[in-house]
């Protein structure tokens, strides 16, 4: 058993991000395995050090530790693009001109196509999911390819999934079906996707569960079809329900940051350890992370989403 936690250095954590972690966490200790942390800063316009040390003093606050150095995603560069090249021979890959402006028009356009069978609202009859690109540049001719990037048109890299459909069976989200479209791998300013590089690195680093947020649910059909095409086993999948702001919506930073997890760890934990069904006696607070492993269930967790 080995788990992972991968948080962007954009910004502190929020008490959402801590109840991820701290699953992921209790999920590989409760088995006695490794759990690792891997700082995913692609994004050199978003990513900064002072964030990421923020973010691990938050961590180590609540006892959430882990297994060996920090791995950084901005040093492991040359990883994701030797399996770039992997799906390019392998004739998986082709080069997408299209702008967000463009994307955002197609794929809001009428089209056919399989359907998302669970996830987003639509049955069988469906087309592609709202959102889903359409394939626009798929059909683009090699010499019109060539052409436009000997013109010096910027162009993003993006994989055939053939509209594919991946079953699995998520630990927290039960049954799932989702239809694949096309997906970004590499964007126009060079900068490689979220996509290629966790598949890459969670099968370097070992990883045998992925625990996350339920917002990334959609994103395990095509990782499944990256790690399928490039000989990868497949993790275990537990996506855990998202904490909702007083607004309702998603928990994110623009409703502040964490900062009691510092303050007052023990308070936070137990928090936290009330949203996920795990009882703590109020006399006597969990002081660490530790203390929250003898009564951790991951059937206790409730399904939906909640408000902290």
């Amino acid at each position: 058993m080995c788990g992972r936690f991968a948080p962007s250095p954009t910004g502190p954590l929020h008490l959402g991000s801590l109840r991820t972690a701290l699953v992921a966490w209790l999920f590989a200790r409760a088995a006695g395995g490794r759990f690792l942390l891997r700082v995913e800063d692609l994004d050199p316009d978003r990513s900064r050090p002072e964030w990421e040390a923020v973010q691990l003093a938050a961590l180590s606050g609540l006892g959430i530790d882990w297994d060996g150095p920090v791995v950084r995603q901005s040093a492991r560069l040359a990883l994701y693009e030797q399996a770039l090249g992997r799906l390019e021979s392998a004739g998986l890959v082709y080069p997408c001109f299209c702008t967000r402006s463009e994307i955002r028009a197609a794929a809001s356009a009428p089209h056919g196509g399989p359907a998302v069978i669970r996830g987003r609202g639509h049955d069988e009859a469906a087309g592609l999911p709202e959102g889903a690109y359409p394939g626009t540049c798929r059909g683009v001719s090699t010499a019109e390819r060539s052409s436009r990037i000997s013109a010096g048109d910027r162009y993003a890299l993006r994989f055939d999934a053939g509209a594919a459909r991946v079953d699995f069976t998520d630990q927290l989200a039960g049954p799932q079906s989702w239809v694949v479209d096309d997906f970004v791998l590499r964007r126009s300013d060079g900068v490689f996707a979220y996509q290629l590089a966790v598949v890459v690195d969670d099968a370097a680093q070992g990883v045998t569960q992925v625990a996350r947020g339920a917002d990334l649910l959609d994103s395990v059909g095509r990782q499944v079809l990256l790690m399928r095409a490039l000989g990868y086993p497949e993790p275990s999948w537990a996506h855990v329900p998202l904490v909702l702001g007083p607004d309702g919506r998603r928990l994110a930073k623009r409703h502040g940051s964490a900062v009691a997890a510092r303050e007052a760890p023990a308070a936070t934990l137990a928090q936290l350890a009330g949203s996920l069904g795990i009882a703590v006696d109020v006399a006597a607070p969990p002081a660490c992370a530790a203390d929250l492993l003898p009564g951790f269930d991951p059937a206790l967790i409730p399904p939906a989403p909640v408000t902290l």
